[in-house]
């Protein structure tokens, strides 16, 4: 019989634990397996029941969208309750919500269907932040960042199998990458209910869940008051917006503009995490010997609105090869801003207010990704299909302003 046990030990006496590293890694591949590998088919299933075909891009982001919502509301909540009662009931509890999930999403067969599978995996979707939380307790402060970088890696080798094999199981039909992110989903239920080891220490647990702590919005104002943050947030919250929007809109970009199918789709969301899979293997090591986690961030940023400028030449022109380059591009820099902004985040606090930093900030990121689609949906369809990336020029030039500023009076 499985018995949990606990992993936290003081900082000077602490190493990481394999086994349960093992499981953190293998969890956020099939996280990253499960959710990439359904969005090369989400304006495929939305089609059937749309009537006028410029309505089709703002269900699809609208989709995104509520989604986001129910991780904004759940993250708070799922990161406390980590916070008392340890990591792994609450990570199971995700994984199967999401499972869910899927399944739901997958039965379609009306638009309010397709949206009560969204809200499900949205109310467990805060999964992420627990998973950060365990990596947390699991490796020591000085370590965070290169081992934030790995776990961005093996997120990038799930999201570049997630969206090929999606865009080759829609040939078998449009809801088969659900069914399939599902069974995934549930093998992940099974492994870490039998080997995921408990990672928070009692004695550092939460002693009592306030309702104050369960309020999004009250954790926000908290968090945005702490002044070791606050910029932080902020700038990650002015690129999450733009970014929220190219995700939600990027598979009926392609297909508005130059008529791709779901494989080709796939291939290209593909294309993410072959630079996550470069980026950590290769290039992050070495940045980390030279530039600090908020150097590296600004480098990262930097890279995206270049990419974002090539993804609007690619619509402007209709060149494909831009976009292929854009993407590239952008890629690099997402998967470099991540693991440096992780490891500032969980820096910034101590071991017992890892849950809550890391809800909060899923919560914020969840906020920007329901603005996000929102806004990028409704001026794609009013001002072209360039709008959503020059939205992101303007918005990450904003964010780099913001982080500067902290760098330099940090």
């Amino acid at each position: 019989m499985f018995k949990s046990r606990s992993l936290n030990k003081q900082n000077t006496e602490q190493t990481v634990d394999k086994h349960a590293l093992l499981f953190g890694l293998i969890s956020v591949f099939l996280c990253g397996i499960g959710f990439s590998i359904i969005a090369p088919v989400v304006p495929f299933l939305v089609q059937p029941y749309i009537n006028n075909p410029g309505e089709q891009a703002i269900v699809v982001t609208l989709l995104t969208s509520v989604y986001a919502v129910c991780v904004f509301f759940a993250a708070p909540v799922l990161g406390a309750l980590s916070d008392k009662y340890g990591r792994r009931p609450l990570l199971l509890v995700c994984l199967l919500g999401s499972a869910i999930g899927y399944f739901v999403f997958g039965i379609g067969g009306a638009l309010w269907i397709l949206f009560a599978g969204r809200i499900i995996e949205g109310i467990t979707g805060g999964s992420i932040s627990t998973i950060f939380a365990y990596f947390a307790d699991i490796i020591p402060p000085e370590q965070r960042t290169k081992y934030f970088g790995w776990v961005s890696a093996v997120v990038g080798v799930g999201t570049v199998i997630g969206p090929t094999l999606g865009g080759l199981l829609a040939k078998f039909g449009y809801s088969v990458p659900m069914y399939f992110g599902a069974v995934i989903t549930l093998l992940n239920v099974v492994y870490g209910y039998f080997f995921m080891p408990e990672s928070l220490a009692k004695n550092n647990r939460l002693k009592e869940i306030t309702f104050i702590r369960l309020n999004p919005f009250t954790q926000l104002a908290n968090l945005l008051s702490m002044k070791n943050l606050n910029r932080l947030l902020v700038s990650a919250f002015l690129l999450w917006i733009p970014n929220g929007s190219l995700q939600a809109v990027f598979s009926q970009f392609t297909m508005d503009t130059f008529s791709w199918k779901p494989a080709l789709i796939g291939l290209m969301f593909s294309i993410m995490g072959v630079q996550d899979i470069i980026s950590q293997g290769f290039i992050m090591p070495k940045l980390l010997k030279k530039r600090s986690d908020k150097q590296i961030a600004i480098l990262g940023m930097v890279s995206e609105i270049i990419g974002y400028s090539l993804i609007a030449l690619s619509s402007l022109f209709a060149f494909y090869p831009l976009l292929i380059a854009g993407m590239f591009i952008f890629g690099f820099g997402d998967s470099i801003f991540g693991p440096s902004f992780n490891g500032m985040l969980s820096k910034s606090v101590d071991a017992s207010e890892q849950g809550r930093v890391q809800g909060g900030s899923q919560s914020i990121q969840a906020l920007a990704r329901m603005i996000g689609p929102i806004i990028g949906g409704q001026i794609y369809v009013s001002f072209g299909h360039a709008a959503p990336a020059f939205m992101g020029m303007i918005l990450i030039a904003a964010a780099i302003s913001v982080l500067y500023k902290r760098t330099q009076v940090a």
